[in-house]
């Protein structure tokens, strides 16, 4: 193989999603007469825009697409090779990408990212969203849909099933609330009257919305509606890329073929048992499982509490798994048990000159006690950020620590048109019952919770415009103890940051 290497460089790195962008522009800033390489499958790359250092630690920033000539005229240094990997020969320090071309690296960086789990391989009307080809497929099967089945709880499922209008969504998550993943049963429970709510910038007269809140039981639907006149269900017709980024719905019209501006019905604690075509559905024999209402659907989907649903689509929004099969095939990679990469704080794997950033991977060195992995956008761009310092350093011979960032966890997003901020345990992750709840809410416009253990505060969640952002990232990171406050901590009549900033 050796004999058909185009060229070898000082550092090569897989994947043009936000990780492997950033260690790119780490390593070529650093290193700017160093050959650097970005091999990545698809037509673009993810580049962060719109940065903005919101606190010590916590960050807001945009996800761009841009073209990979972008990215090589800010670094003359750097090379892009347009394809997908194929094999990797850590002992040979060898890389060979699909269309059959081998380049040498002296330390290589896999920014591969993550892969959805879908449903069903190969299932027509299942959908997976994951990337912007799929989410532009999705756009165009919503055209002329009338009903959607969502599986999912995670980030996309919750950004998806508020966005779609015109079309009727049942939402299956495998919990007993919605966002499991991000928030607990209140939160929940504060975001879902905004599922039978208008959408703010929409200039349709507002319908009356209709939502329960109690706490749904096992085996039973909630439905939230902004419009009660639904027309008649008639029958309807018939990877590669890195991950979606923020706000991927932006400029995506997900409009189905109904009246109606929105419908969704949760049913909460099931998990798909079985996806039917409809000739499947005819053809079966069993009598006891029929489906919810009559007419024929393209595809049928029966949910572990027993009931058929049937439907224009499926999609499959159930969660990723680290993309590193293209790595494992020749070479002694130690996984951990979400199948991730191993890396320790300098973001080294176990094979010799191979680093890892970003989703591919888990962090196995002793965590701060007020951080965890969590594969999204914020940690991508640190992973990434941090390994270019790491390999840079390992050249020129520098010591470095790790990054402050991985002292608390932090992310800020949006859902349900709200901004959600998360801050350390936010869910008293791994506290076991070592800790106390102190909560703010008022309906419609905000919710705040805080984690406290021992007095201090460990960990926060602040649903809309709270401001309360900053005070709270330095209430953590400084351990104060906050016992002689007490419930005043979230008293909306005391200002708090006049007390601690």
């Amino acid at each position: 193989m050796t004999d058909r290497i185009r060229k070898t460089f000082k550092f090569v790195v897989v994947g043009g999603g936000i990780a492997g962008v950033t260690c790119v522009e780490q390593l070529s800033s650093r290193l700017p007469s160093t050959d650097v390489a970005l091999i990545t499958a698809g037509p673009h790359i993810k580049a962060v825009s719109n940065y903005k250092q919101v606190a010590k630690v916590l960050e807001e920033f945009d996800v761009e697409e841009q073209p990979p000539s972008v990215l090589q005229e800010k670094f003359p240094n750097l090379t892009v090779i347009p394809s997908a990997v194929n094999t990797l020969h850590t002992q040979s320090h060898l890389v060979e990408t699909a269309d059959g071309h081998v380049y040498g690296y002296e330390k290589l960086c896999i920014c591969s990212g993550a892969r959805p789990k879908l449903l069903t391989q190969g299932k027509p009307y299942v959908l997976g969203i994951r990337d912007t080809d799929s989410a532009q497929e999705f756009q165009t099967q919503l055209t002329n849909a009338k009903r959607i089945v969502v599986i999912g709880n995670g980030g996309i499922a919750l950004e998806l099933v508020y966005e779609v209008e015109g079309c009727e969504v049942i939402w299956a998550v495998k919990d007993s609330a919605i966002g499991n993943t991000f928030f607990d049963a209140g939160a929940a429970q504060f975001l879902i009257p905004s599922l039978g709510a208008d959408k703010p910038e929409r200039t349709a007269p507002c319908k009356r919305a209709r939502y329960t809140t109690e706490d749904p039981t096992a085996g039973e639907a909630q439905t939230f509606t902004a419009d009660r006149h639904m027309r008649g269900r008639d029958s309807g017709p018939t990877e590669a890329g890195s991950a979606l980024g923020p706000d991927w719905h932006q400029g995506l019209v997900l409009k189905g073929a109904e009246r109606a501006s929105r419908r969704v019905s949760v049913e909460y604690q099931c998990e798909v048992e079985q996806i039917f075509t409809s000739e499947e559905m005819l053809n079966s024999q069993s009598q006891t499982h029929r489906p919810d209402t009559e007419g024929t659907w393209p595809v049928y989907v029966r949910l572990t509490n027993g009931k058929t649903f049937g439907c224009d689509f499926v999609v499959s929004a159930t969660g990723v798994t680290p993309n590193t099969e293209p790595f494992l095939h020749g070479n002694n990679f130690a996984l951990a048990d979400d199948g991730g990469l191993r890396i320790d704080d300098h973001m080294v794997t176990s094979e010799p000159d191979v680093y890892a950033a970003g989703d591919v991977c888990t962090a196995c060195w002793e965590h701060s006690p007020l951080w965890q992995q969590m594969r999204l956008w914020t940690q991508a761009r640190q992973m990434g950020w941090h390994a270019g310092r790491c390999m840079a350093a390992r050249v020129l011979s520098e010591a470095i620590e790790l990054d402050f960032c991985f002292e608390l966890f932090s992310h800020i997003t949006k859902f349900f048109n709200y901004k959600v901020v998360l801050l350390g345990k936010f869910n008293a992750q791994g506290l076991g019952s070592d800790y106390e709840l102190l909560l703010r809410c008022t309906k419609g416009q905000e919710y705040v919770k805080v984690v406290l253990q021992g007095g201090r505060m460990v960990g926060a969640v602040l649903i809309g415009e709270t401001d309360l952002e900053e005070t709270f990232e330095n209430l953590i990171l400084n351990q104060m103890d906050l016992t002689a406050y007490g419930e005043d901590l979230l008293n909306p009549n005391v200002d708090i940051e006049d007390y601690f900033d």
